[in-house]
């Protein structure tokens, strides 16, 4: 598939919306190319605080050849999802998961999720990183691996929620590694499990 171009039918097959334990509705499909301009607001209303823990780096926004590497994507060794609340006016966009295969590692992908700020600790993150794992799955990735500071409490109880495998890195930085394929066996035929199965096989009845 194009990185330039998207088929709509694509994007259409891998679209849901899921409703949150405190009523939120928030409707997953994968980042297209066109946008980067709402990938760019999403990063700007981002505290600093969030902006470093994501990046790892003062960051006060991202450059064209950034919103390009992370819109423009092949959907097998790189695929991130958009979550949008569905029930606003525009669904603007709330978080952003995505996945890069590792070259060295080609069944393990760096995984990173991103929640604006006044939507963390509502369940926006876990369901991300559930589809990101779901479609890693699909694309025979089996490990999801992702770099947290040891200080990032929200993001930590994320990964803790799906099973992670926490190890520290360096001082200071945590490694998580997620075994998806487990995590798919322990959703197997409940409600959210099959949702999922079928958003990350295209087979999403929207």
């Amino acid at each position: 598939m194009s990185r330039a171009a998207v088929d709509p039918e694509f994007v259409a097959r891998r679209t849901a919306t899921f409703s949150l334990p405190e009523g939120t509705r928030v409707r997953l499909r994968p980042i297209v190319p066109g946008d980067k301009a709402v990938l760019a607001e999403g990063v700007r209303r981002l505290s600093a605080a969030s902006r470093y823990r994501r990046f790892m780096t003062p960051l006060e926004e991202l450059d064209e050849g950034m919103l390009r590497q992370l819109t423009e994507l092949d959907y097998v060794d790189h695929f991130a999802w958009l979550a949008l609340l569905a029930e606003q006016p525009g669904e603007p966009a709330v978080g952003v998961a995505r996945y890069v295969r590792l070259d060295e590692e080609p069944e393990v992908a760096e995984a990173a999720v991103t929640v604006i700020d006044e939507y963390q600790g509502r369940g926006i993150g876990t369901l991300l990183l559930e589809a990101l794992g779901a479609v890693a799955l699909e694309n025979g990735i089996g490990t999801l691996r992702g770099y947290v500071l040891e200080e990032n409490r929200d993001m930590r109880a994320v990964l803790e929620a799906v099973g992670a495998r926490i190890t520290h890195e360096t001082p200071g930085v945590l490694r998580a590694d997620v075994d998806v394929a487990a995590r798919a066996e322990q959703l197997r035929g409940t409600p959210l499990g099959e949702a999922l199965r079928a958003l990350a096989r295209g087979e999403s009845s929207g």
